[in-house]
């Protein structure tokens, strides 16, 4: 009599525990995962399993949403001109070497003896244009260098106070695209600093994807976006 009390008593904790779910991150469904917007892979709760778990412009990679890469090393994403590296386009050395007018070559350079080469601004008017990056970056390139050499020289000759507005295309998550556009608006700024000018002259913002140059879901549209804007 005793030992049938003590099978039951097992047989009812046993009915108890099957009914309580897994603890996090644990998981045998992906409902044990759903309150955290997650998925069931293998046993634990991950952030994603395929691309179709990601946001568009995300896929996945390691259980992780990542960027999804601007090109294929085997496609043909970037053009003429360029080619992927790491996930990127990038123009393939010798690609804007030759010129016969400053309109031919990347923006702070200008055309001598039929080559781009970098330009400072001197005298003359001082512009402010946008710089702008590389997809998923914050580093800068060298032709965004070269125009912030020239932008160094208008800071220090004016003695102007900027502020420098950090900004990101749309893909990706919003929280994502605004740490990005501040990490772009501070690249700027050290850079800035490195030649010379104050770093109180300079304050730094990001707005992440919330103030598009350019409208649309385009290559260009995305290439105009991705950028630092400077504010007297």
């Amino acid at each position: 009599m005793r030992r049938g009390v003590v099978l039951a008593g097992l047989a009812v904790l046993g009915m108890v525990l099957t009914g309580c779910p897994p603890t996090y991150p644990n998981c045998s469904s992906d409902e044990h995962c759903k309150e955290r917007g997650e998925v069931c892979v293998q046993g634990k709760c991950q952030e994603c399993a395929t691309d179709a778990n990601c946001k568009e412009g995300f896929v996945c990679e390691g259980n992780k949403c990542v960027p999804k890469p601007e090109c294929t090393p085997t496609g043909n994403e970037c053009g003429p001109g360029k080619r992927c590296e790491n996930g990127r386009c990038v123009e393939q050395m010798g690609a804007r070497s030759g010129c016969t007018t400053d309109a031919d070559c990347p923006a702070g350079q200008t055309c001598q003896a039929g080559q781009c080469v970098s330009g400072r601004a001197g005298g003359g008017e001082c512009s402010y244009q946008p710089i702008r990056f590389e997809f998923n970056e914050s580093s800068l390139t060298a032709d965004g260098r070269a125009q912030l050499d020239r932008v160094a020289e208008c800071i220090k000759r004016e003695n102007a106070r900027l502020t420098l507005e950090g900004h990101a295309d749309e893909r990706g998550t919003e929280e994502y695209n605004l740490q990005l556009s501040n990490r772009r608006a501070e690249s700027v700024k050290r850079y800035l600093v490195t030649l010379g000018v104050k770093g109180e002259q300079l304050n730094t913002v990001g707005y992440g994807e919330t103030r598009p140059a350019v409208n649309g879901s385009s290559e260009e549209a995305w290439s105009a976006n991705r950028r630092v804007e400077f504010r007297q």
